[in-house]
Protein backbone atom coordinates (compact mmCIF):
# COMPACT_ATOMS: atom_id res chain seq x y z
CA UNK A 1 0.00 0.00 0.00
CA UNK A 2 1.56 3.78 -0.79
CA UNK A 3 1.78 6.03 1.57
CA UNK A 4 -1.35 8.66 1.82
CA UNK A 5 0.72 11.34 0.78
CA UNK A 6 1.11 10.06 -2.56
CA UNK A 7 -2.60 8.55 -2.51
CA UNK A 8 -3.95 12.10 -1.86
CA UNK A 9 -1.83 13.50 -4.53
CA UNK A 10 -2.88 10.62 -7.04
CA UNK A 11 -6.73 11.41 -5.90
CA UNK A 12 -6.37 15.02 -7.09
CA UNK A 13 -4.57 14.01 -9.94
CA UNK A 14 -7.21 12.26 -11.16
CA UNK A 15 -9.95 14.48 -10.18
CA UNK A 16 -11.33 12.76 -7.90
CA UNK A 17 -13.99 13.09 -4.55
CA UNK A 18 -15.22 10.67 -2.19
CA UNK A 19 -19.26 10.78 -1.66
CA UNK A 20 -21.06 9.94 1.71
CA UNK A 21 -24.56 9.61 1.20
CA UNK A 22 -26.15 9.14 4.74
CA UNK A 23 -29.25 8.94 6.99
CA UNK A 24 -29.21 8.63 10.66
CA UNK A 25 -25.78 6.88 10.87
CA UNK A 26 -24.76 9.01 13.98
CA UNK A 27 -23.12 6.04 15.83
CA UNK A 28 -20.68 5.37 12.72
CA UNK A 29 -20.97 8.93 10.44
CA UNK A 30 -17.87 10.53 12.04
CA UNK A 31 -15.83 8.35 12.13
CA UNK A 32 -15.92 7.14 8.06
CA UNK A 33 -15.41 11.08 7.59
CA UNK A 34 -12.26 10.85 9.72
CA UNK A 35 -11.46 7.78 8.07
CA UNK A 36 -11.54 9.49 4.48
CA UNK A 37 -10.08 12.71 5.87
CA UNK A 38 -6.61 10.46 6.53
CA UNK A 39 -6.65 10.26 2.14
CA UNK A 40 -8.52 13.75 1.04
CA UNK A 41 -10.77 16.38 2.00
CA UNK A 42 -12.76 16.42 -1.24
CA UNK A 43 -16.02 15.14 0.20
CA UNK A 44 -19.02 15.41 -0.90
CA UNK A 45 -21.67 14.45 2.41
CA UNK A 46 -25.20 14.18 1.58
CA UNK A 47 -27.75 13.98 4.26
CA UNK A 48 -30.50 11.75 3.10
CA UNK A 49 -32.92 13.87 5.41
CA UNK A 50 -31.35 12.70 8.56
CA UNK A 51 -33.55 13.05 11.99
CA UNK A 52 -30.65 11.65 14.24
CA UNK A 53 -27.80 14.13 15.50
CA UNK A 54 -26.17 13.72 11.83
CA UNK A 55 -26.89 17.53 11.38
CA UNK A 56 -24.82 18.62 14.55
CA UNK A 57 -21.79 15.89 13.46
CA UNK A 58 -21.87 17.59 9.89
CA UNK A 59 -21.72 21.21 11.73
CA UNK A 60 -17.95 20.23 12.39
CA UNK A 61 -17.01 19.80 9.16
CA UNK A 62 -18.10 23.07 7.41
CA UNK A 63 -15.02 22.56 5.06
CA UNK A 64 -16.68 19.51 3.42
CA UNK A 65 -19.37 20.52 0.78
CA UNK A 66 -22.57 19.05 1.69
CA UNK A 67 -26.12 18.53 0.97
CA UNK A 68 -29.06 18.81 3.32
CA UNK A 69 -32.37 17.50 2.29
CA UNK A 70 -35.24 17.80 4.15
CA UNK A 71 -36.88 14.25 3.62
CA UNK A 72 -35.45 10.95 3.04
CA UNK A 73 -35.79 10.57 -0.69
CA UNK A 74 -33.31 7.29 -0.78
CA UNK A 75 -30.04 6.15 -1.39
CA UNK A 76 -30.16 6.52 -5.52
CA UNK A 77 -31.40 9.97 -5.06
CA UNK A 78 -28.41 10.85 -2.57
CA UNK A 79 -25.62 8.82 -4.94
CA UNK A 80 -27.14 10.81 -8.17
CA UNK A 81 -27.29 14.41 -6.38
CA UNK A 82 -23.98 13.87 -5.17
CA UNK A 83 -22.43 13.03 -8.24
CA UNK A 84 -24.19 15.88 -10.34
CA UNK A 85 -22.69 18.26 -7.52
CA UNK A 86 -19.20 16.45 -7.83
CA UNK A 87 -19.47 17.19 -12.10
CA UNK A 88 -20.62 20.81 -11.26
CA UNK A 89 -17.27 21.28 -8.96
CA UNK A 90 -15.06 19.95 -11.89
CA UNK A 91 -14.32 16.26 -10.54
CA UNK A 92 -14.16 13.38 -13.06
CA UNK A 93 -14.39 10.54 -10.70
CA UNK A 94 -16.36 9.73 -7.02
CA UNK A 95 -15.97 6.94 -4.96
CA UNK A 96 -18.94 5.99 -2.88
CA UNK A 97 -18.84 4.87 0.76
CA UNK A 98 -21.42 4.64 3.15
CA UNK A 99 -21.77 5.95 6.30
CA UNK A 100 -23.06 2.79 7.93
CA UNK A 101 -19.08 1.57 8.98
CA UNK A 102 -19.35 -1.48 7.62
CA UNK A 103 -16.49 0.00 4.84
CA UNK A 104 -13.35 0.60 5.66
CA UNK A 105 -11.55 4.03 4.05
CA UNK A 106 -8.47 2.68 4.27
CA UNK A 107 -9.16 0.94 1.43
CA UNK A 108 -9.82 3.69 -1.08
CA UNK A 109 -6.00 3.47 -2.07
CA UNK A 110 -7.50 0.30 -3.79
CA UNK A 111 -9.39 1.81 -6.24
CA UNK A 112 -6.77 4.45 -7.07
CA UNK A 113 -4.29 2.12 -7.74
CA UNK A 114 -6.73 -0.16 -10.03
CA UNK A 115 -8.02 3.32 -11.50
CA UNK A 116 -4.05 4.20 -12.36
CA UNK A 117 -3.40 0.88 -13.83
CA UNK A 118 -6.12 -0.10 -16.01
CA UNK A 119 -6.06 1.09 -19.90
CA UNK A 120 -9.20 2.58 -19.74
CA UNK A 121 -10.76 5.53 -17.81
CA UNK A 122 -14.21 4.20 -18.76
CA UNK A 123 -14.38 2.45 -15.43
CA UNK A 124 -16.78 1.71 -12.99
CA UNK A 125 -15.31 -0.15 -9.58
CA UNK A 126 -17.18 -2.14 -7.44
CA UNK A 127 -15.58 -3.49 -3.95
CA UNK A 128 -15.89 -7.10 -3.62
CA UNK A 129 -17.05 -8.26 -0.01
CA UNK A 130 -15.93 -11.42 1.12
CA UNK A 131 -19.83 -12.90 1.50
CA UNK A 132 -18.40 -15.70 3.68
CA UNK A 133 -16.64 -13.32 6.44
CA UNK A 134 -17.48 -13.48 9.56
CA UNK A 135 -20.66 -12.38 11.07
CA UNK A 136 -21.76 -11.71 7.59
CA UNK A 137 -25.60 -12.10 7.33
CA UNK A 138 -26.73 -15.07 5.43
CA UNK A 139 -29.24 -13.05 3.59
CA UNK A 140 -26.94 -10.86 2.07
CA UNK A 141 -25.03 -13.69 0.69
CA UNK A 142 -27.96 -14.98 -0.53
CA UNK A 143 -29.38 -11.45 -1.95
CA UNK A 144 -26.08 -11.05 -3.64
CA UNK A 145 -26.05 -13.93 -5.74
CA UNK A 146 -29.42 -13.25 -6.41
CA UNK A 147 -28.96 -10.00 -7.79
CA UNK A 148 -24.82 -11.33 -9.08
CA UNK A 149 -27.23 -13.77 -12.01
CA UNK A 150 -29.46 -10.83 -12.74
CA UNK A 151 -26.32 -8.88 -13.93
CA UNK A 152 -25.41 -11.75 -16.08
CA UNK A 153 -28.27 -11.98 -17.42
CA UNK A 154 -28.69 -8.73 -18.29
CA UNK A 155 -25.14 -7.65 -19.50
CA UNK A 156 -23.70 -11.17 -20.56
CA UNK A 157 -21.33 -10.24 -18.16
CA UNK A 158 -19.99 -11.87 -14.01
CA UNK A 159 -19.08 -9.91 -11.32
CA UNK A 160 -18.53 -11.71 -7.57
CA UNK A 161 -20.18 -8.76 -6.15
CA UNK A 162 -23.11 -6.26 -7.50
CA UNK A 163 -24.37 -4.80 -4.42
CA UNK A 164 -21.32 -3.15 -2.18
CA UNK A 165 -21.44 0.70 -2.01
CA UNK A 166 -18.09 0.96 -1.94
CA UNK A 167 -17.70 1.72 -5.56
CA UNK A 168 -15.42 4.26 -7.66
CA UNK A 169 -17.55 6.17 -10.34
CA UNK A 170 -16.44 7.95 -13.74
CA UNK A 171 -19.41 11.42 -13.07
CA UNK A 172 -19.11 12.66 -16.52
CA UNK A 173 -19.99 9.73 -17.90
CA UNK A 174 -22.90 8.30 -14.94
CA UNK A 175 -24.55 11.33 -15.65
CA UNK A 176 -25.07 11.11 -19.20
CA UNK A 177 -27.21 8.37 -18.69
CA UNK A 178 -30.69 8.44 -17.61
CA UNK A 179 -32.01 6.29 -14.27
CA UNK A 180 -35.21 5.70 -13.50
CA UNK A 181 -34.66 4.28 -9.80
CA UNK A 182 -34.16 6.60 -6.29
CA UNK A 183 -33.24 3.81 -3.91
CA UNK A 184 -31.52 1.19 -3.24
CA UNK A 185 -32.15 -0.51 -6.93
CA UNK A 186 -30.31 2.59 -8.23
CA UNK A 187 -27.00 0.66 -7.55
CA UNK A 188 -28.29 -2.21 -9.73
CA UNK A 189 -29.96 -0.12 -12.49
CA UNK A 190 -26.44 2.37 -12.50
CA UNK A 191 -24.18 -0.61 -12.86
CA UNK A 192 -26.27 -2.37 -15.35
CA UNK A 193 -26.87 0.52 -17.33
CA UNK A 194 -22.85 1.35 -17.24
CA UNK A 195 -22.15 -1.81 -19.24
CA UNK A 196 -24.64 -1.17 -21.60
CA UNK A 197 -23.30 2.37 -22.51
CA UNK A 198 -19.69 1.00 -22.88
CA UNK A 199 -17.92 1.46 -19.48
CA UNK A 200 -15.91 -1.04 -17.95
CA UNK A 201 -17.81 -2.74 -15.36
CA UNK A 202 -15.26 -4.68 -12.56
CA UNK A 203 -15.00 -6.01 -8.86
CA UNK A 204 -11.52 -4.95 -6.69
CA UNK A 205 -11.45 -6.89 -3.18
CA UNK A 206 -12.26 -4.88 -0.04
CA UNK A 207 -12.62 -5.56 3.71
CA UNK A 208 -16.05 -5.41 4.88
CA UNK A 209 -17.32 -5.27 8.75
CA UNK A 210 -20.45 -5.99 10.13
CA UNK A 211 -20.80 -5.09 13.60
CA UNK A 212 -24.39 -5.37 14.63
CA UNK A 213 -24.34 -3.47 17.57
CA UNK A 214 -23.70 0.17 15.65
CA UNK A 215 -24.77 -0.64 12.04
CA UNK A 216 -27.89 0.90 11.36
CA UNK A 217 -29.60 -0.36 7.79
CA UNK A 218 -32.00 0.98 6.00
CA UNK A 219 -32.49 -2.10 3.88
CA UNK A 220 -36.27 -3.16 4.35
CA UNK A 221 -36.37 -6.92 3.28
CA UNK A 222 -39.52 -6.75 1.65
CA UNK A 223 -40.19 -3.61 -0.27
CA UNK A 224 -36.53 -2.74 -1.56
CA UNK A 225 -36.40 -6.85 -2.69
CA UNK A 226 -39.70 -6.24 -4.46
CA UNK A 227 -38.31 -2.68 -5.43
CA UNK A 228 -34.74 -4.69 -6.89
CA UNK A 229 -36.88 -7.39 -8.39
CA UNK A 230 -38.92 -4.76 -10.47
CA UNK A 231 -35.74 -2.66 -11.89
CA UNK A 232 -34.76 -6.09 -12.60
CA UNK A 233 -37.66 -7.41 -15.19
CA UNK A 234 -37.38 -4.06 -16.85
CA UNK A 235 -33.86 -4.10 -17.44
CA UNK A 236 -33.83 -7.94 -18.33
CA UNK A 237 -36.89 -7.10 -20.79
CA UNK A 238 -34.76 -4.38 -21.96
CA UNK A 239 -31.82 -6.54 -22.78
CA UNK A 240 -33.40 -9.20 -24.67
CA UNK A 241 -36.08 -6.61 -26.75
CA UNK A 242 -33.30 -3.69 -27.55
CA UNK A 243 -29.83 -4.58 -25.93
CA UNK A 244 -28.73 -7.67 -27.10
CA UNK A 245 -30.32 -7.49 -30.49
CA UNK A 246 -27.87 -4.09 -30.54
CA UNK A 247 -24.98 -5.37 -29.88
CA UNK A 248 -24.77 -8.06 -32.39
CA UNK A 249 -25.85 -5.94 -34.91
CA UNK A 250 -23.34 -3.41 -34.37
CA UNK A 251 -20.77 -6.09 -34.46
CA UNK A 252 -21.98 -7.58 -37.16
CA UNK A 253 -21.92 -3.96 -38.82
CA UNK A 254 -18.85 -3.11 -37.95
CA UNK A 255 -17.13 -6.58 -39.30
CA UNK A 256 -18.84 -6.35 -42.20
CA UNK A 257 -20.49 -9.55 -43.92
CA UNK A 258 -16.95 -11.04 -45.25
CA UNK A 259 -15.10 -10.88 -42.04
CA UNK A 260 -18.15 -12.23 -40.18
CA UNK A 261 -18.19 -14.79 -42.78
CA UNK A 262 -14.13 -15.01 -41.81
CA UNK A 263 -14.00 -14.86 -37.88
CA UNK A 264 -17.31 -15.88 -36.88
CA UNK A 265 -18.79 -18.38 -39.26
CA UNK A 266 -15.66 -20.24 -40.56
CA UNK A 267 -13.09 -18.84 -37.88
CA UNK A 268 -15.50 -19.49 -34.38
CA UNK A 269 -14.62 -22.70 -32.49
CA UNK A 270 -18.19 -24.27 -32.36
CA UNK A 271 -17.91 -27.95 -34.99
CA UNK A 272 -19.33 -27.27 -38.03
CA UNK A 273 -22.73 -29.24 -37.07
CA UNK A 274 -23.29 -26.66 -34.37
CA UNK A 275 -22.63 -23.57 -37.03
CA UNK A 276 -24.73 -25.12 -39.13
CA UNK A 277 -27.66 -25.48 -37.08
CA UNK A 278 -27.18 -22.29 -35.97
CA UNK A 279 -27.44 -20.97 -39.35
CA UNK A 280 -31.21 -23.19 -39.91
CA UNK A 281 -32.00 -21.85 -37.10
CA UNK A 282 -31.28 -18.15 -38.14
CA UNK A 283 -32.85 -18.94 -41.06
CA UNK A 284 -36.20 -20.82 -39.85
CA UNK A 285 -37.27 -17.63 -37.20
CA UNK A 286 -36.01 -15.10 -40.10
CA UNK A 287 -38.08 -16.32 -42.50
CA UNK A 288 -41.48 -17.66 -39.61
CA UNK A 289 -44.02 -14.48 -39.43
CA UNK A 290 -42.60 -13.29 -35.91
CA UNK A 291 -42.22 -9.70 -38.03
CA UNK A 292 -40.13 -7.67 -35.56
CA UNK A 293 -38.89 -10.07 -33.23
CA UNK A 294 -36.74 -12.05 -35.28
CA UNK A 295 -33.89 -10.64 -34.35
CA UNK A 296 -34.99 -10.97 -30.30
CA UNK A 297 -35.77 -14.77 -30.98
CA UNK A 298 -32.79 -15.47 -33.09
CA UNK A 299 -30.52 -14.35 -29.73
CA UNK A 300 -32.87 -16.18 -27.33
CA UNK A 301 -33.31 -19.37 -28.92
CA UNK A 302 -29.83 -19.97 -30.14
CA UNK A 303 -28.72 -19.42 -26.51
CA UNK A 304 -31.31 -21.66 -24.93
CA UNK A 305 -30.30 -24.21 -27.25
CA UNK A 306 -26.72 -23.73 -26.63
CA UNK A 307 -26.01 -22.73 -30.49
CA UNK A 308 -23.90 -19.73 -31.39
CA UNK A 309 -25.65 -16.67 -31.01
CA UNK A 310 -23.77 -14.30 -33.08
CA UNK A 311 -24.42 -17.00 -36.45
CA UNK A 312 -28.05 -17.42 -35.72
CA UNK A 313 -28.46 -13.95 -35.32
CA UNK A 314 -27.22 -12.51 -39.13
CA UNK A 315 -28.71 -15.53 -40.57
CA UNK A 316 -32.38 -14.62 -39.17
CA UNK A 317 -31.69 -10.74 -41.41
CA UNK A 318 -32.48 -13.50 -44.01
CA UNK A 319 -35.83 -11.02 -45.00
CA UNK A 320 -34.44 -8.01 -46.27
CA UNK A 321 -36.96 -5.82 -47.13
CA UNK A 322 -35.83 -6.85 -51.05
CA UNK A 323 -36.91 -10.46 -50.43
CA UNK A 324 -40.06 -9.46 -48.49
CA UNK A 325 -42.38 -9.51 -51.35
CA UNK A 326 -40.79 -12.81 -52.60
CA UNK A 327 -41.28 -14.43 -48.68
CA UNK A 328 -44.89 -13.30 -48.57
CA UNK A 329 -45.71 -14.25 -52.20
CA UNK A 330 -44.00 -18.12 -51.24
CA UNK A 331 -45.68 -18.63 -48.00
CA UNK A 332 -48.82 -17.98 -49.68
CA UNK A 333 -48.11 -20.18 -52.75
CA UNK A 334 -46.90 -23.24 -50.59
CA UNK A 335 -50.21 -22.56 -48.13
CA UNK A 336 -52.14 -22.71 -50.58
CA UNK A 337 -50.77 -25.66 -52.36
CA UNK A 338 -50.81 -27.34 -48.67
CA UNK A 339 -54.11 -26.36 -47.57
CA UNK A 340 -55.94 -26.92 -51.30
CA UNK A 341 -56.44 -23.36 -52.03
CA UNK A 342 -56.49 -21.69 -55.47
CA UNK A 343 -53.08 -19.99 -56.20
CA UNK A 344 -51.98 -16.11 -56.45
CA UNK A 345 -50.23 -14.46 -59.07
CA UNK A 346 -47.08 -12.54 -57.87
CA UNK A 347 -48.46 -9.42 -59.55
CA UNK A 348 -51.41 -9.81 -57.07
CA UNK A 349 -49.19 -8.65 -54.12
CA UNK A 350 -48.63 -5.07 -54.05
CA UNK A 351 -49.77 -2.08 -52.26
CA UNK A 352 -53.40 -2.87 -52.14
CA UNK A 353 -52.79 -6.80 -51.38
CA UNK A 354 -55.05 -7.83 -48.05
CA UNK A 355 -53.15 -10.34 -46.24
CA UNK A 356 -55.91 -10.42 -43.43
CA UNK A 357 -57.39 -12.78 -46.33
CA UNK A 358 -55.24 -15.26 -46.46
CA UNK A 359 -53.81 -14.85 -42.85
CA UNK A 360 -54.25 -18.51 -42.12
CA UNK A 361 -52.85 -19.75 -45.32
CA UNK A 362 -49.84 -17.44 -45.09
CA UNK A 363 -48.57 -18.66 -41.47
CA UNK A 364 -48.92 -22.41 -42.59
CA UNK A 365 -47.28 -21.64 -45.50
CA UNK A 366 -44.56 -19.06 -43.70
CA UNK A 367 -43.49 -22.08 -41.22
CA UNK A 368 -43.20 -24.47 -44.04
CA UNK A 369 -41.13 -22.37 -46.33
CA UNK A 370 -39.14 -21.43 -42.97
CA UNK A 371 -38.61 -25.37 -42.65
CA UNK A 372 -37.60 -25.70 -45.93
CA UNK A 373 -35.41 -22.90 -46.46
CA UNK A 374 -33.57 -23.17 -42.94
CA UNK A 375 -32.85 -27.17 -44.19
CA UNK A 376 -31.50 -25.98 -47.55
CA UNK A 377 -29.33 -23.22 -45.57
CA UNK A 378 -28.13 -25.50 -42.85
CA UNK A 379 -27.13 -28.21 -45.44
CA UNK A 380 -25.18 -25.82 -47.79
CA UNK A 381 -23.24 -24.25 -44.88
CA UNK A 382 -22.68 -27.58 -43.74
CA UNK A 383 -21.14 -28.47 -47.28
CA UNK A 384 -19.40 -25.48 -47.16
CA UNK A 385 -17.73 -26.05 -43.75
CA UNK A 386 -16.82 -29.28 -44.09
CA UNK A 387 -14.98 -27.83 -47.52
CA UNK A 388 -13.42 -25.42 -45.85
CA UNK A 389 -11.91 -27.67 -43.10
CA UNK A 390 -10.72 -29.72 -45.71
CA UNK A 391 -8.80 -27.47 -47.32
CA UNK A 392 -7.36 -26.03 -44.78
CA UNK A 393 -6.55 -29.70 -43.37
CA UNK A 394 -4.65 -30.46 -46.84
CA UNK A 395 -2.48 -26.57 -46.47
CA UNK A 396 -1.50 -27.89 -42.98
CA UNK A 397 -0.13 -31.16 -43.84
CA UNK A 398 0.51 -29.84 -47.59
Amino acid sequence: MQNPEKITQKITDFNCCVLIPTYNNQATLDRVIQGVLYYTNQIIIINDGATDATKRILSHYPQLTQIHLEKNKGKGNALRLGMHKAEALGFDYAISIDSDGQHYPDDIPLFIEELENSETRDLLLIGARNLNAKGMPRKNSFANKFSNFWYWAETGFTLQDTQSGFRLYPVKEINKIKFLSTKFEFEVEVIVKASWNGIEVKNIPIRVLYDPDERVSHYRPFMDFVRISAMNTWLFTIAIVYIKPRDFYRKFKEKGFKRFFKEDLIGSEDSNIKKSLSIALGTFIGISPFWGFHSILSIVVAAALKLNKVISFAFSNVSFPIFIPFILYGSLKLGGFMLGRRSLDLHQIDENFKIGVYLFQYIVGSFALALIMAVLFGLAGFIYLQIKTGNKKKVKHG
